[in-house]
C-alpha cells in the first residue's frame, strides 16, 4: 500500500515503524525538519517538510495515487481539514486523530464519511478503554480475551517463591497435565524472548500465557503464589481527558475516587462524572492519599500530565499495598521500565493510538490484533480458510519461524491448546504470537 502520514510525532513515528516492516510505501509530512531527519535516519520512508493542509504539499506526496492518508498531528482541526482535502484530491481512505470525544459519540450524525473522513481515533478515549481492559485481573499486568473469553492472554511476574522459577518450559508443562495453558513470551529486562522447551523461567521475568478459562487461577498461582482477587475500589489520579474517560468507564463497575489538583475543574468533573467521588487535592500529597483511603484501594491509576508524578505516585501506592498500579507516561522508552521499577503497567496513549490504527489497516485475514505493553511481539487471531497453507500438515511438520508460536485454537466453540500433532481445519480460529518482523510471513500460512 502507498500510505501518507501527516505528523512525525510519537504516533506517526511508531505507526511508520510498524508499517515499514510490512513493506508499505510510506511518506511522512511534517513542519519539523529535525523530526523528519531523525525519522529518515531510522526508517526507510520518504519525508516532506511542509504543512499537510497545503495542496502543493499533498500533490508532492502524490496523494491522488495513495491508498491511505493518516493525519495524526497535535492539531485536531488540522487533522480533520487535511483528511477532507486529501479525500477530495483522490486518496482512497483517510484516518484523523481527534481530541473531542463528542466526535466519536456523534460521528454517525455528523456524517464524517460524507465529508471525507473514513475513521476517527482519540488517543485519550483509547487509553481509557485500555485501562479498563488492564484492570480485569488484579494480579496480571496485561490481559486480553479471544472469542468472548474462550481463550485469554495473561501477563504475570515470576516471583521468587513461584513454582515456575528456575524451571524450563518442559518442566512447567508437567505442572499442567491437562494442557490448559501455554507460555508465549517472556520479558527479561528489555529483551523479548519467544520461549521454547528448554528456555527457563527466572525470578523477576515477566511471563505471558495463553490459557483456557478454567486455567487462569492456576496460572496466577504458579507465577505469583497469589489467589485470584476481585476488584472493587479504584483511585484515579488526575482529571485529564484520559482520567475522565477511564473514570467514566470504570464507574459502571467499580467504586471510583478521582483526585484532581484544580479546584474549579473538580466542580466540572463532579457534574460530568455523577458516579465518581471527586476529591480536590495535590497528587504529590501522600498524606491526602492516605486520608482518602489509599491503603484500601485495589487499584491505583495515575494519569496526570506529568510522567514522573505518575510513576512516583504508583510506587507510593505499591508501598501502601495497592495490588494493581497503572501509570500514564509520555516517553515511550519508559514502557520497558515498568516491571523493573515496581509499577505494574505503564501505558502511552500515543503508542496505543498507533497500534489501533495499525489494526485498522490490517483488517482482513486478521480478525484480531493486540500488542503487549513493553513486549516486542504481537498477538493475532485468524480464521482458517479452506485453501490456507496452515491446513496442509501438522504443526510439527510446518516450517514456522522460531519467532512464532501457535498459542491457541477455537474449533466449533471449544478452545484447544495445540500440540505438535495438531492439524488445522477450515473455520478454526487460531491465536498466534509473533515478533512484528514475522507478521507478513505468518500471514502467508493463513491466506
Amino acid at each position: 500500500m502507498k500510505i501518507i502520514i501527516a505528523g512525525a510525532g510519537d504516533v506517526g513515528f511508531h505507526l511508520a515503524k510498524l508499517l515499514v516492516l510490512e513493506d508499505h510505501e510510506i511518506t511522512i509530512i511534517d513542519l519539523n525538519e529535525a523530526k523528519l531527519s531523525q525519522l529518515a535516519k531510522q526508517l526507510d520512508v520518504v519525508t516532506i517538510k511542509g504543512n499537510a493542509t497545503s495542496y502543493s504539499v499533498l500533490e508532492e506526496a502524490d496523494v491522488n495515487h495513495s491508498d491511505l492518508f493518516i493525519s495524526v498531528t497535535e492539531s485536531e482541526e488540522a487533522n480533520i481539514s487535511t483528511c477532507i482535502i486529501a479525500k477530495h484530491l483522490g486518496v482512497k481512505k483517510t484516518i484523523a486523530r481527534i481530541q473531542n470525544i463528542e466526535f466519536l459519540i456523534r460521528k454517525d450524525k455528523l456524517d464524517l464519511y460524507d465529508l471525507g473522513i473514513d475513521e476517527i481515533i482519540s488517543p485519550e478515549s483509547l487509553a481509557g478503554r485500555e485501562i479498563k481492559r488492564l484492570l480485569r485481573e488484579i494480579a496480571s499486568t496485561d490481559s486480553f480475551d479471544f472469542d468472548g473469553g474462550k481463550l485469554s492472554l495473561i501477563g504475570l511476574p515470576i516471583h521468587e517463591n513461584s513454582p515456575l522459577a528456575g524451571k524450563t518450559l518442559l518442566d512447567a508443562s508437567k505442572l499442567d497435565p491437562t494442557n490448559s495453558f501455554i507460555t508465549v513470551a517472556i520479558l527479561r529486562n528489555k529483551e523479548t524472548i519467544i520461549p521454547h522447551g528448554y528456555d527457563t523461567f527466572q525470578v523477576n521475568d515477566h511471563a505471558y500465557f495463553i490459557a483456557l478459562p478454567g486455567a487462569i487461577d492456576r496460572v496466577i498461582m504458579l507465577s505469583t503464589r497469589e489467589k485470584k482477587q476481585g476488584l472493587r475500589r479504584v483511585m484515579v489520579l488526575g482529571g485529564s481527558k484520559v482520567g475522565i474517560n477511564a473514570s467514566k468507564q470504570l464507574s459502571k463497575k467499580y467504586h471510583v475516587k478521582l483526585i484532581e489538583s484544580d479546584k474549579d475543574k473538580c466542580f466540572e468533573l463532579a457534574d460530568t462524572l455523577p458516579n465518581v467521588m471527586v476529591i480536590h487535592g495535590d497528587a504529590r500529597d501522600v498524606e491526602l492519599l492516605q486520608e482518602e483511603g489509599l491503603n484500601e484501594m485495589d487499584a491505583f491509576i495515575a494519569v496526570t500530565g506529568n510522567s514522573e508524578t505518575n510513576i512516583i505516585s504508583c510506587l507510593v501506592a505499591k508501598d501502601h499495598n495497592v495490588k494493581k498500579t497503572i501509570a500514564l507516561v509520555e516517553n515511550v522508552d519508559y514502557i520497558h521500565l515498568s516491571q523493573n521499577i515496581g509499577v505494574d503497567t505503564m501505558i502511552n496513549k500515543k503508542l496505543i493510538a498507533a497500534n489501533f490504527i495499525f489494526r485498522y489497516i490490517r483488517k482482513g485475514d486478521i480478525i484480531n490484533l493486540t500488542s503487549i505493553h513493553g513486549v516486542n511481539a504481537e498477538v493475532l487471531e485468524f480464521i482458517i480458510k479452506v485453501e490456507s497453507k496452515i491446513t496442509r500438515d501438522t504443526l510439527r511438520s510446518l516450517d514456522l519461524p522460531d519467532s512464532v508460536i501457535i498459542a491457541g485454537v477455537i474449533r466449533k466453540g471449544e478452545a484447544i491448546i495445540p500440540k505438535g500433532d495438531f492439524q488445522f481445519r477450515p473455520k478454526d480460529r487460531a491465536v498466534v504470537l509473533c515478533k512484528p518482523e514475522s507478521i507478513q510471513q505468518v500471514e502467508e500460512y493463513f491466506s
